[in-house]
């Protein structure tokens, strides 16, 4: 796999408060093939107008909000994020089954007259949390790994097109799922990053030999001196 192809799989999180940062972030890695992610917190100051702004650039948007709310909220709230030319979104799988499978159609009934559907994907556990705050502070019995993948074969029961979880996880939600399944994957860290707030991480090449189909990079990249440069940089082992 070429360079340019590898980088068409990462998405670049603009884990930043404006609109000015996330711009210049956006048009150093203009033309790389990355994908660009707005979560809650440049969401939060920016709103969908930001969106528009990042796709005239060229980039693909995952807009990463984790829905979680009754599967009437959450289908209403989707059709209007549809609309804002995403092409990716997510909710949280501890929703339940109907929330995800309200969402699917939702986003998929939206996205039909558009050119193309928005493919929805569903967060298991989050990345940031390790195995004994998992068991200790959410009171679940089974271990994480497996609650995981219950989570992700519920999401494709549901309709959905894949799941966020960690790259430990994503061998055994791609033996457990279809082939075609997405396994977007936070947490990935490069061999020269430090792991920061994450507990759950894997390099870039770990992540895609296990199986992931998306990695999600944030600070070893948006913080760098030289964000393209460090994007390229990504794959040295």
């Amino acid at each position: 796999m070429d360079e340019t192809s590898k980088n068409q799989r990462v998405m670049v999180a603009l884990d930043v408060q404006g609109r000015e940062e996330a711009l210049v972030l956006a048009k150093a890695l203009q033309g790389s093939g990355c994908w660009l992610k707005v979560g809650l917190e440049l969401y939060a100051y920016t709103g969908p107008a930001m969106i528009q702004e990042l796709k005239a650039l060229g980039f693909p948007i995952f807009l990463d909000l984790k829905l979680h709310d009754i599967p009437t909220t959450v289908e209403r709230a989707i059709r209007g994020f549809v609309q804002c030319g995403v092409d990716m979104i997510n909710v949280h799988c501890s929703g339940g089954y109907d929330m995800m499978a309200r969402a699917a159609h939702a986003v998929r009934e939206a996205g039909s007259t558009l050119e193309r559907v928005p493919k929805v994907i569903g967060v298991t556990v989050l990345t940031s949390m390790s195995e004994d705050q998992f068991r200790q502070e959410m009171g679940v019995e089974r271990k994480l790994q497996e609650h995981v993948v219950e989570l992700a074969k519920l999401a494709e029961k549901a309709g959905l097109d894949g799941v966020v979880a960690s790259a430990r996880e994503a061998r055994e939600i791609r033996r457990s799922t279809e082939s075609g399944f997405l396994i977007v994957t936070p947490g990935i860290r490069p061999t020269w990053s430090e792991a920061q707030d994450q507990s759950r991480v894997l390099t870039p090449h770990e992540a895609l030999e296990a199986g992931s189909s998306y990695l999600v990079v944030g600070r070893p990249i948006t913080r760098a001196e030289d964000p393209r440069q460090a994007l390229e940089k990504l794959w040295v082992r």
